[in-house]
């Protein structure tokens, strides 16, 4: 398993019932988490001392109880700086876990001595297109929400980041490959964090099981010969590690070379000192 465990802002203080303890800065936040099947006893004190807590509604959805908390405050990542809110479906506007991709990929973009384009695919707010920019790349940013984009810039803004060479689309994602492969653009990475399921600016309809392959061998088109990394993420139950790893080996390696390696991402709790599952990662490089 890849463990983020370089955070200094961010901690999973405990994990119990289905519900995870966190710290984001000053804050204490309680949130709900599939991966949390166990029920231990609440020994840490955070638990009594929560600012916000997102309740799971039996029909679907849920809600924001909130103790003494902002409607928006920041958390830090070595120089990276980062807008949050509580916002719908228990989110705040950040994955954690990502920053051990971030910290990869960021050492690859730095040690290749040359400029390097990268490509963010449902970039969200933004996680991995500042730390892409903050290793020295030129970053293409694209998602389908003007609202993420928007948020997303605000990031970069807090992080010092404006004047990098990054373009900011709102703009469905196949679309815009297969639009950059007319275009005969080439990137040197790419990433891309697909959702299970969403829409696209127009209404374009996404289901990760049946788009993610084809949008891999679209994406393969657009890799430069001597492209340094591929990232994929998957927060989708059916995509694990051994998905992701035969899909990239079918389609890029084939074509590439290079070599492939999936794991588990998660987090450190604090309390017991075991991880947290969050989700799997792909990473294809050269």
């Amino acid at each position: 398993m890849w463990i983020a465990d370089n955070w200094k802002d961010y901690e999973v203080i405990d994990t119990s019932n289905g519900e995870k303890l966190e710290r984001w800065g000053d804050y204490i936040l309680v949130r709900p988490d599939p991966q949390v099947i166990w029920n231990t006893p609440h020994d840490a004190k955070q638990w009594k001392q929560k600012n916000g807590h997102y309740h799971r509604s039996n029909r679907g959805g849920g809600e924001w109880e909130f103790f003494d908390m902002p409607k928006t405050w920041q958390i830090h990542y070595g120089d990276l700086t980062f807008n949050l809110q509580p916002f719908q479906f228990k989110h705040t506007g950040l994955f954690p876990e990502q920053a051990v991709n971030w910290d990869w990929f960021g050492k690859k973009i730095r040690e290749a001595g040359r400029p390097v384009k990268v490509l963010n695919l449902f970039a969200y707010t933004g996680g991995a297109t500042l730390a892409a920019a903050a290793a020295g790349a030129s970053v293409t940013h694209v998602d389908a929400s003007k609202g993420m984009v928007n948020w997303a810039k605000e990031n970069a803004a807090s992080s010092g980041l404006s004047d990098r060479p990054i373009r900011w689309l709102v703009d469905d994602c196949v679309k815009f490959v297969e639009r950059e492969i007319r275009r005969g653009n080439r990137y040197d990475g790419i990433i891309m964090d697909p959702p299970s399921y969403g829409r696209g600016p127009k209404g374009e309809i996404w289901k990760i099981e049946e788009k993610i392959h084809p949008l891999i061998q679209l994406c393969t088109q657009i890799l430069s010969k001597d492209a340094l990394f591929f990232l994929i993420n998957s927060y989708t139950t059916g995509l694990q590690p051994a998905v992701l790893s035969y899909m990239m080996n079918t389609e890029i390696v084939s074509q590439f070379g290079g070599q492939v390696q999936a794991e588990e991402i998660g987090l450190p709790v604090t309390s017991n000192g075991l991880v947290l599952p969050c989700g799997a990662s792909g990473r294809w490089e050269a």
